[in-house]
């Protein structure tokens, strides 16, 4: 086998362990998902799997990494929508504390994963975001919007706390009622950066 056909037939198996473990801690969750039976629904062995990830909790950072990166995506398209920066901002922090709801983010990124990998905040998937909010933080002060703060200290916070809500709406019990009080929050806390009275942007219902 040439390498190039190697380095292919590696990123195919690592694709496919990846969507089964998916599957599989979707539906089961991280602790109770089977490594025997993720690896033949990718019709690949453990070794496949040590090869590619390590262990069954590097599988779980990748499966992670990937749906963390389409929560931050999906929360950036409904953003990029918004009529101006200041409700592009909002909009970004409110989708992705609504993603709480979707059964798969919630188990795998928003329960399974602080429980077996540590802090989200450490992540390379939420580093990403830090840089897009940190961005647009920076040009909102750059226009006067926000009040002339580090643009980094406000893009960890806000990041933050759209994390720690949706977290939060995860957790609990009737995540239903937890979200829109979620998202007020995050909203009002958000708008205390505000330079001047800041554009409309009402809290999804």
């Amino acid at each position: 086998m040439t390498p190039r056909r190697r380095i292919e037939t590696m990123e195919k198996n690592r694709a496919k362990l990846i969507a089964a473990a998916r599957r599989a801690f979707a539906e089961k969750g991280f602790s109770t998902a089977s490594m025997d039976e993720l690896t033949a629904d990718a019709g690949l062995t453990r070794g496949a799997l040590y090869h590619n990830f390590g262990d069954k909790k590097g599988l779980l950072a990748a499966v992670v990494a990937q749906v963390d990166e389409e929560m931050a995506l999906r929360a950036q398209e409904l953003a990029a929508t918004a009529p101006n920066d200041w409700e592009s901002l909002l909009a970004e922090g409110s989708a992705y504390i609504e993603m709480a709801l979707d059964p798969e983010i919630r188990r795998i990124v928003l329960l399974d994963g602080p429980a077996f990998l540590g802090d989200p905040s450490q992540w390379p998937s939420q580093n990403a975001c830090l840089e897009t909010t940190k961005q647009t933080v920076g040009r909102l002060i750059a226009n006067g919007i926000m009040k002339p703060v580090d643009d980094e200290a406000a893009a960890r916070l806000l990041n933050g706390a759209a994390l720690n809500a949706a977290l939060w709406v995860a957790a609990s019990d009737d995540p239903d009622t937890v979200l829109p009080r979620a998202i007020e929050a995050f909203l009002i806390m958000a708008a205390g950066f505000l330079a001047k009275e800041p554009p409309r942007c009402n809290a999804p219902v």
